[in-house]
Parts: structure tokens; sequence; C-alpha cells
């Protein structure tokens, strides 16, 4: 008898259904998410601000905190239908708040976590937030 679960999904260790709304959102829809807010955080930087690299990323990283923290999504997880939500165990998912999503989008700055997956299909800044990005 084999003592794994051939049976297993992405996402059930952490309560989340196998398919559907709420299920966890898959690698290639989180990048696209990724690509297109970074493509709005450049637009915005060119436009105003001849596309200097630090008003990029702190428009970015503002976008992800205040957005994330308060709707659970950015422009572009809506435009691919994924939203983040934060997991504590015993409650209901919630938004992550602008705690949370500072602290998560901090760290997706900084590359490595975001590229350190769990074996539970988290990012590393998703884990240490007690976030996971799935499926609207």
């Amino acid at each position: 008898m084999s003592t794994t679960n051939d049976d297993a999904w992405p996402g059930q260790q952490l309560g989340l259904p196998a398919e559907g709304p709420g299920s966890l959102a898959p690698w290639s829809r989180r990048i696209l998410a990724l690509f297109i807010d970074w493509g709005i955080a450049s637009l915005i930087s060119a436009t105003w601000f001849d596309l200097n690299v630090w008003v990029t990323l702190g428009i970015f990283l503002l976008m992800h905190v205040v957005l994330l923290g308060l709707l659970g999504v950015t422009i572009g997880k809506r435009l691919v239908r994924l939203q983040v939500v934060r997991l504590v165990p015993g409650e209901p998912a919630r938004t992550p708040g602008p705690v949370w999503a500072l602290a998560r989008s901090g760290l997706l700055l900084l590359v490595l976590p975001t590229v350190v997956i769990s074996p539970d299909g988290r990012g590393a800044h998703d884990k240490i937030a007690g976030t996971v990005q799935v499926r609207m």
C-alpha cells in the first residue's frame, strides 16, 4: 500500500477545492497578472516620471499594497480572475489587509521568495504572509 495520496491536488493541504472558484491559481495566470501590473506601473512611470526605475518600483509596490490590502486583487489579478486571500486556521478566507499586503509585496520584490515554492503550491512570499492566490 502506498503512503502517498495519488488523488491529491495542489491546494488540498490548504483546504482549497480541486477546481473552479477558490481553487489554487495556476502559475500561468499568476505570472500574467504580474506582467500586467508591472506594465501598468511602467506606463504610469513613463508618462509622468520619464520611466524612472525607482518610481516604477514604488508605483508597483503602492498598487499591490493598497489594492491587495483593501480588495484582495490588483488590476492584473482582476483581469486574469485571481484573488489573494489570507488563510487563518478556523476562520474564513479574507483579504490580506494592508500590513500583510505590504509584507507579501515587499517579499515579492526580493524575487527569491517568489521562486521558492512550497509543497502546497505557494511561493515563500505567500507562505510567510499566510496568503494564497486563488481563482475567482
